[in-house]
C-alpha cells in the first residue's frame, strides 16, 4: 500500500527538487542545475571537525585547520554533506522555519554518504537539542527530523532525548568564539535517565557554524560516560578566512 500511496501522492503533487521547485523523478534528488550549483564538502578538510579548506597545504601536516591545531574540540570527527552556500540554505532554511519537512529525507540521504563511515560505527543517534520556547514555535526539532530519518535508514539506535537545553540562548551568529561558549555555559545537559555509558555518540544537527554547540555537546556526553562523540551535519560553514579563495 505504502508504494501505491506514494504514486499517488507524486501524482496529485509531483515531487520537486530539493533545493528548488523543479519537478523531479522522485523525492530527495536535485534537479540537474541546482545538482550543478550543489557545493559538496570533500578533500581537503580538517580530519578533526570537517570544514572544508581552499587547498591541501592549509591543513598542514597534521590534516587539520589552524584552530583545531591550538585547541582540538571535545568531539573527535565532524562531517557534512554540502558546503553552507546559497544552494544548501535553499533546502534548510524552508526546513528550519517554513515547516518543509519533506526535504528531511533527502538531506538524510545527502548525509549518509560523508557520514557512512560514523554512521556503521555509531552505537547511538544524538540530535542537538532545542529549548522548549523554540521547540514550541517550530513545532518540530529539524536536527531530531534528520537523527530519526538517519536511523531509519541505518538501523542504528536513536537517543532522541539524550540531550536536554535547559537554557534559551541568543543567536551565536556575529560572537566571537569567547562570546559563544558563554552564551553555551551550562545551557545544555545529558538528561539524567538518558543511557550514554560507554556509547559511541554520533551527535546530529542541520548545519555546523564554528562548532560550538556541538562541541557543548560532546563535552557534557564525554562527562556523562560517552566513549566518543562524533558529529554529523548536512552543511558545513567555510572557515571566513578562507572564504574567496578558489577550493583546490
Amino acid at each position: 500500500m505504502k508504494p501505491l500511496f506514494r504514486w499517488l501522492l507524486d501524482t496529485v503533487l509531483p515531487p520537486t527538487c530539493l533545493a528548488c521547485d523543479t519537478p523531479v523523478e522522485k523525492e530527495g534528488q536535485f534537479c540537474v542545475a541546482c545538482f550543478k550549483s550543489a557545493n559538496f564538502v570533500s578533500a581537503p578538510l580538517c580530519r578533526c571537525c570537517g570544514v572544508p579548506l581552499p587547498f591541501a597545504e592549509a591543513a598542514g601536516e597534521m590534516q587539520k585547520c589552524p584552530p583545531c591545531m591550538v585547541e582540538a574540540p571535545a568531539f573527535t570527527q565532524a562531517r557534512a554533506a554540502l558546503r553552507y552556500d546559497e544552494t544548501a540554505r535553499r533546502m534548510i532554511l524552508p526546513l528550519k522555519y517554513a515547516d518543509h519537512t519533506e526535504a528531511v529525507n533527502g538531506l538524510a540521504e545527502l548525509m549518509r554518504r560523508p557520514g557512512e563511515m560514523l554512521l556503521q560505527a555509531a552505537n547511538l543517534l544524538v540530535p542537538v537539542p532545542l529549548h522548549a520556547n523554540k521547540l514550541r514555535a517550530r513545532r518540530f526539532n529539524q536536527a531530531a527530523l534528520l537523527a530519526i530519518q538517519l536511523a531509519r535508514l541505518t538501523g542504528r539506535p536513536l537517543g532522541l532525548d539524550s540531550l536536554v537545553r535547559h537554557r534559551e540562548t541568543a543567536p551565536l551568529e556575529g560572537l566571537d568564539l569567547a562570546a559563544r561558549r558563554a552564551q553555551l555555559e551550562g545551557a545544555i545537559d545529558v538528561r539524567a535517565d538518558a543511557n550514554v555509558q560507554d556509547k559511541r555518540v554520533l551527535l546530529i544537527d542541520d548545519v555546523m557554524t564554528s562548532g560550538t554547540t556541538a562541541n557543548e555537546c560532546a563535552r557534557v556526553l564525554l562527562a556523562a560516560g560517552a566513549r566518543r562523540v562524533d558529529v554529523l551535519t548536512a552543511a558545513r560553514v567555510a572557515d571566513p578566512r578562507f572564504e574567496g579563495l578558489a577550493l583546490a
